[in-house]
């Protein structure tokens, strides 16, 4: 008995043995492939199992280069399954990867695409994300490896509030460079819109501040652009009395890592990259902090979904737009009869509604629905039972 023919009887078997395991329950058994037994065969190892992540742009790139990469993806697959598995195994493989790639999907306007495939199981995702190559040969898949497979991108914003103007910077490891400089709307220019019975000389202070509080404003309207333009962590530059006051009005604290005190009013732009070498060096807590600080902006407009039932809930009815995860975390749980009712599994285990990992299955809903995943490390969404997710409304 060849090793195909011998897969494709155990696999009919499984399915007949689970039919009847169901029917011995007095459950009905559904005529299409659902999303539990889905499930199932993703939770069974089977060797070999093919994940190849790649960018995938064809609005970006000649069709000619995408398909010169999937081959050369492919080569290297072929290579290990060559090296490590069964010939008749590595040509039933080699085949249906074959077959999915003459067949994608060249007018879709996603950035990557996440192809799996084993000997009972293929699936093609195609994602808004960013993501380096990585190709994986072994005995089981894994979606998180998408997400381990995103680009970072380090990039931050800076604001500089000065006395009488104010900058707007975008950094990363090589460039620092002003995106806006506000001198042309500096804070003498909100004088006149000052009330005629303070511009006395006895009340000059207060006119001052009232002077300093439209401009303030101002910046604020034009940073909301900003921030809306580029989603990045951002650090306000200034004097300790200036940011105090920023602080008081703005409407915009949860986007902001860090308060930066001090007179920067004529530092040159090295000067301004020196000082903030201490607060991106260790880009994994920039990056945390402001995964925090949406979270908390997410809660405040009651947009926040906490703990694992009421994320299943949320991204099993397509709501969610970003997923935070401690990277440990996992979540073995049992599924009711629909798919967006679950509950935590207690041993023993019913083998056939068991889902391996339930936090997989959320990842993947959430990417292929467009959403965005971020990893951060134990114990930093304690409060928020380990996983979180944002839903959408802006």
């Amino acid at each position: 008995m060849s090793i195909i023919k011998f897969i494709n009887d155990t696999y009919h078997c499984f399915l007949q043995f689970h039919h009847l395991n169901l029917l011995s329950k007095k459950l009905v058994m559904p005529t299409k492939l659902t999303p539990e037994i889905r499930q199932v065969i993703k939770a069974v190892h089977y060797l070999p199992s093919v994940s190849i992540i790649m960018p995938f742009e064809p609005k970006m790139s000649l069709k000619k280069d995408l398909l010169l990469s999937l081959k050369l993806a492919l080569n290297k697959v072929e290579e290990e399954l060559l090296k490590n598995y069964p010939a008749d195994m590595g040509v039933l493989v080699m085949h249906k990867l074959q077959s999915i790639t003459s067949d994608l999907n060249f007018n879709t306007h996603k950035k990557s695409i996440a192809i799996y495939v084993s000997p009972v199981f293929q699936k093609v995702l195609y994602l808004d994300l960013l993501v380096q190559e990585k190709i994986k040969v072994d005995d089981s898949f894994d979606i998180r490896e998408l997400v381990y497979s995103k680009l970072q991108t380090y990039k931050y914003l800076v604001l500089l509030l000065c006395g009488k103007s104010s900058r707007i910077y975008v950094g990363n490891l090589q460039t620092f460079v002003r995106i806006i400089s506000d001198t042309s709307t500096a804070s003498f220019a909100y004088e006149n819109d000052t009330p005629e019975g303070i511009a006395i000389f006895d009340k000059i202070n207060n006119c001052k501040e009232i002077v300093e509080e439209n401009f303030l404003h101002h910046i604020d309207n034009t940073l909301g652009i900003i921030l809306n333009a580029y989603n990045l962590p951002l650090f306000v530059m200034g004097t300790e009395k200036i940011t105090a006051h920023f602080k008081k009005l703005t409407k915009h604290t949860k986007a902001v890592n860090e308060f930066i005190n001090g007179n920067f009013e004529e530092a040159t732009t090295d000067v301004l990259k020196n000082v903030l070498v201490p607060f991106i060096k260790d880009w994994k807590k920039v990056m945390e902090k402001k995964v925090i600080n949406k979270l908390e902006e997410a809660a405040s407009k009651k947009k926040l979904a906490i703990g694992m039932k009421e994320v299943w809930d949320t991204a099993t009815n397509y709501k969610g737009q970003l997923l935070v995860v401690e990277s440990n975390y996992m979540y073995a749980a049992g599924q009711g009869g629909i798919e967006d009712i679950i509950y935590t599994a207690t041993q023993p285990y019913n083998k056939f509604s068991y889902v391996k990992d339930a936090v997989d299955d959320i990842i993947e809903k959430i990417l292929e629905n467009g959403g965005d995943v971020e990893f951060v490390d134990k114990g930093v969404l304690q409060n928020y039972q380990h996983i979180a997710l944002v839903k959408y409304y802006r």
